[in-house]
């Protein structure tokens, strides 16, 4: 279940959810955040992580902060403001796919 595709389409909104919650996060720090919510469940790869976090900054949804830590630069992500409106319908999005499959999949019998 490591690296499922339900997990791997949903990858934008993870990153825009934890994004909101968090203000500003680098990218190292959205693995572990990732991997520590799920139990180790998903386990977001550099590989997958980084090119969605460049493609949601080409967009517009994310901006990037440098930062010096311990002697080196640190590159944190944060949501624009169009990024918070995104990540509200992304999030009513998925909402509204949850409810569609707990129908699809647990339906209620009528007789």
């Amino acid at each position: 279940m490591k690296n499922s595709k339900l997990y791997k389409g949903s990858l934008r909104t993870i990153i825009l959810k934890l994004l909101a919650d968090e203000e500003k996060m680098y990218g190292y720090q959205i693995t572990q955040k990732v991997k520590k919510l799920t139990e180790g469940a998903l386990q977001i790869t550099e590989g997958a992580l980084y090119p969605a976090l460049h493609k949601l900054e080409a967009e517009g949804l994310l901006e990037v902060e440098m930062q010096k830590v311990d002697n080196r630069m640190r590159k944190y992500y944060k949501l624009t403001e169009k990024g918070n409106k995104e990540t509200v319908n992304q999030l009513a999005e998925l909402e509204g796919f949850i409810k569609n499959m707990e129908h699809l999949l647990q339906p209620k019998w009528s007789i």
